[in-house]
């Protein structure tokens, strides 16, 4: 199976899983680690065009399992975390990863949240090694092993 298949495959199972879970998934500690998950995921390389910041905001705005939360609510959440890693990545991400940490007290949240970065990463078919490396660095701000999730 190429790269590029198993990358859909992977992106397709954790969405089902999410999708599964989505009734568990209503705290605001979850839509705020989710929202910095998706900012981090966008700006991994260090920078954040014009159509992928559209394009992950649209992959929030139709994501299942976000619905449980006003569209609005987090796309200013969103774009509040991609302020922050557009105006100094490394002291943003900072910031950001702390975010992502207050899910870690629930432990299917916290796993939610790598599935989510793993789906936005996935979602136009190159998940690269920046963003995995950004996913991996979140796992460790929640307190879960990366090898867990094939990082």
């Amino acid at each position: 199976m190429a790269l590029w298949d198993r990358i859909k495959d992977s992106a397709t199972q954790m969405q089902n899983q999410l999708v599964a879970k989505k009734n568990d998934l209503k705290s605001g500690a979850f839509r705020d680690a989710s929202m910095a998950m998706c900012a981090l995921v966008a700006a991994a390389d260090g920078t954040v065009d014009p159509s992928e910041r559209q394009r992950v905001a649209q992959l929030i705005a139709t994501n299942e399992v976000l619905q449980n939360f006003p569209a609005d609510d987090l796309r200013r959440r969103f774009e509040d975390n991609l302020d922050k890693l557009t105006a100094d990545f490394d002291f943003g991400k900072v910031s950001v990863l702390q975010e992502v940490a207050k899910a870690k007290k629930k432990p299917a949240e916290a796993r939610a949240v790598i599935q989510i970065g793993i789906v936005i990463g996935g979602a136009d078919g190159d998940f690269d090694k920046t963003e995995q490396a950004v996913v991996r660095e979140a796992c460790f701000a929640l307190g879960l092993p990366p090898h867990e999730f094939d990082l």
